[in-house]
């Protein structure tokens, strides 16, 4: 396969930040439908007990792998920023520190999680009689932590050159592989919990080793060579100093999501799993509206690195745009057509009317959310990473523990929970926008 890269600082903006994202949009819905599948596999031929277990790990495996997601974004910032000045020495050095710096992050948190996984699930409150499957789940499926974390590495250099397609068909070699490896270890082998597991660590690894070797058959000035294979102190301080605090931020929704599950729990088992249900629809619409963020880091980096700055400010909006536009759509038609997305996990009534109340009101908001993810990944891309994570940690994770403990207690109602997050994304939307506008103008605009 021909190595490609595109030129993100010519041509029109439309049209490129559109066929940029498409491949993206497809690799984020592939990954949400082979997760699907493990959880369909297993709760099907192994029972509930064995789902049970799984399912109660979500959260744990989310906050790990939200983090690396978090990472990867500085490696694409710095690759794009240095690749659109046509700095070779600099995307170089940033790759080959970004890989190192990737396999041992990944390496610490298959050590921190396998090592803490129990602690931390009983944290969680996970029921006793799931504990140790849901332990042997974790432990197992984060030996492929080193591998997700450079396979997210490859994806964000592809990424940041312009490179959308070939991350999508590795991504989707690995899904089969593993959608065919869930059904032998759990059908044939008996294997539940541990095979669902395994089936994730083998295509994590064989997605990984993909993208590297791609990456090392590259003539490009991204390509990989095991003789230069060092860290950079000045690359990686700027890929830690952008990563780790949108790692963190990713981390801390998490945990800022319990309080909302809580107040969830306090409803009738009915509207839990409504809820549950209605929730899929979640990984779906953000995993589309996420294709935007990575363009406009993208497009914004190779821009602001070519020192085109109407570009850079055009890339911004174009992005927030799309972004804005697929979440409305997408959310419209959860809204009037939910009862056939949650029929897909549920054949009960009573629970497809529960997940409704979700679909119905997230539905209207959606979009909304663009104003503040979307303006993240553009100051990001302006390397200013740190205040924006503090500013979405306090506008929507503190503000919506303190939601839940005021206006969610005195309602008590479903709508007044829900409530919460459009509330959140327009505070933080609000913030974010107006330090972005003050970075832009310092940065860019009157930049000599």
């Amino acid at each position: 396969m021909q190595q490609e890269k595109q030129d993100l600082t010519t041509g029109s903006l439309g049209k490129k930040i559109l066929f940029f994202s498409i491949p993206l949009m497809l690799s984020n819905l592939l990954q949400v439908l082979f997760n699907m599948a493990d959880v369909a596999v297993v709760g099907r031929f192994a029972g509930a007990t064995a789902l049970g277990s799984v399912g109660s790990t979500t959260t744990f495996v989310t906050i790990f792998t939200d983090f690396l997601i978090g990472l990867s974004g500085g490696i694409n910032v710095l690759t794009a920023l240095h690749f659109g000045a046509r700095n070779k020495k600099g995307v170089a050095d940033t790759v080959h520190t970004a890989l190192l710096l990737s396999a041992c992050g990944g390496m610490i948190l298959l050590l921190a999680g396998s090592g803490f996984a129990k602690g931390i699930l009983q944290l969680l409150n996970t029921k006793p009689e799931l504990l140790d499957g849901a332990v042997l789940y974790i432990r197992v499926y984060f030996l492929g932590m080193p591998a997700l974390a450079v396979y997210n590495f490859g994806n964000a250099v592809f990424s940041a050159v312009g490179e959308t397609k070939r991350p999508l068909y590795y991504l989707s070699l690995a899904g089969v592989v593993n959608v065919a490896l869930n059904l032998f270890f759990v059908i044939i082998c008996k294997m539940d919990v541990a095979g669902v597991a395994t089936a994730s660590v083998i295509s994590q690894y064989i997605s990984a080793f993909l993208i590297v070797r791609a990456l090392f058959k590259s003539n490009e000035a991204y390509g990989l060579c095991l003789h230069s294979l060092r860290i950079s102190k000045d690359k990686a301080k700027d890929i830690l100093r952008i990563g780790v605090p949108a790692g963190i931020q990713n981390a801390i929704f998490q945990i800022a999501n319990l309080f909302i599950q809580v107040g969830v729990n306090s409803f009738s088992a009915t509207m839990v799993a409504g809820n549950s249900a209605a929730a899929n629809a979640d990984a779906v619409v953000y995993g589309v509206m996420m294709a935007f963020y990575t363009a406009c880091g993208s497009f914004m980096g190779q821009n602001l690195g070519a020192r085109k700055k109407d570009r850079v400010r055009r890339s911004y909006l174009v992005s927030l745009g799309y972004s804005f536009g697929v979440g409305i759509i997408l959310g419209f038609l959860l809204a009037n057509f939910g009862e056939t997305f949650l029929g897909l996990f549920t054949s009960e009534a009573a629970v497809v009317a529960a997940g409704m109340y979700r679909l119905t009101m997230m539905g209207r908001f959606y979009g909304f959310s663009a104003f503040m993810d979307c303006t993240i990944a553009a100051s990001r891309a302006l390397g200013k990473s740190v205040v924006p994570t503090i500013v979405v940690i306090m506008g929507s994770c503190v503000f919506r523990i303190i939601w839940v403990r005021t206006v969610f207690a005195y309602f008590r109602t479903i709508p007044s929970l829900y409530l919460l997050y459009i509330f959140s994304w327009g505070i933080t939307g609000c913030a974010e926008i107006v330090y972005f506008i003050k970075v832009y103008k310092k940065q860019v605009a009157f930049e000599a």
